[in-house]
Order: C-alpha cells, then structure tokens, then sequence
C-alpha cells in the first residue's frame, strides 16, 4: 500500500529497515471515492494526505458560490490544509477526490512520533515544505505578472497530467479564469498550431 510514498521519500532520504517499519507504524491508509471529501471548510485538518493513486484538489468557495482552486494532487503528491493542519485552527479549504483515490495519512501526532524517533524523516518534510513554497511563490508570481494566455501554457507545459486529468473548469478556477475565456484561450492555440 506504502510503495508510491517509500518511492518518493526515498528519492530525499535513504531510509533503514528499521526506520522504514518505524514510519509505517505510523502511516494511515485511506480510500475515497470520486467526489468525496478528504477535508472539509471549517472542519480542523487533522492530516497530511499522501496521493498513492488518485487525484484531488483544495479549493475554497466564495459568498457567491464560485470555486477558487488553490491545488491540485496526482500521484506522488501531498495535499493538506497546512496552516490548519500546523495550528489546529479550523481549515480554509474543502478538498475533495476528483476520482477514486487512495492515500497516505500522516496525523501531526505520527509526524511528532516520526520526527523523534527517525531524524531523518526532517529532510524529507523540510524539502516537501521548501518544494511546496517555491511552486505557490512562482504561481503567484505568474498570476500578477502573465497574461491569462502565457498562465496557461505555462501550466501546461509545468502539469501536462493535469491538464489532461483534470475537468477545464477546473483549470480555470485554479488559473484564476472564467471557462469562457479559458476556452477561447485553447481555441487561440489550437488554431495557431
């Protein structure tokens, strides 16, 4: 169940036997279905959610009902509300299954545990953290500063799997886009090719 998660945390630390069984021990399986939630707004986030198979995304939802996507999580991926999930305050963001998923629980609890008892698993979570500050710096960077045209062939180009995955309307919400325009945008590019 744990193989995609050992793959990727072996690709920052290389782990022991031993501290392997140790972080196992502490690990949570967890299977939704398509259009279930992993976290609900409001609700207080009580883990970080490793993507073993599936797709997911994190997203907040206006007074007017419109839905503002902050992340997407394939394969490989974390996703969790971290400011609720660091201060036990409740979350901002719903995220939910876009497909059946199955996942990875790490509690703050069994990441406390973990942290003490293999040192190492720090590197990985400092580099997960670090990783995760980058990518949202860089979008935000690109939502003030590229047109809404260069913002989607910039995704694209960075999350071709998304793209494909994930419904259009979607990917206009997360590019910060109506999918009207991002339909005129693909029709552009389209016919330029």
């Amino acid at each position: 169940m744990y193989e995609r998660f050992f793959q990727k945390l072996n690709e920052s630390v290389d782990l022991t036997s031993a501290e392997k069984e140790i972080i196992t021990h502490h690990l949570q399986p967890k299977r939704l279905r398509k259009k279930q939630y992993l976290l609900q707004a409001g609700d207080v986030c009580k883990a970080i959610a490793f993507v073993e198979k599936g797709a997911l995304r994190e997203y907040s939802v206006d007074e007017n009902g419109n839905e503002h996507v902050l992340q997407f999580a394939l394969e490989g991926w974390l996703i969790s509300d971290l400011y609720s999930f660091i201060t036990g305050e409740p979350a901002t963001y719903n995220i939910d299954a876009l497909d059946d998923c199955e996942l990875v629980l790490l509690t703050k609890s069994a990441q406390d545990e973990i942290l003490k008892k293999v040192p190492k698993f720090e590197t990985y979570t400092s580099m997960q953290i670090t990783g995760a500050y980058l990518a949202m710096q860089k979008r935000v960077n690109a939502m003030i500063s590229l047109s809404p045209e260069q913002r989607y062939q910039n995704f694209i180009n960075l999350y071709p799997n998304i793209a494909r995955r994930v419904p259009q309307h979607m990917v206009a919400s997360y590019l910060g886009l109506s999918p009207e325009t991002l339909s005129r945008i693909r029709k552009r590019i389209a016919t330029a090719r």
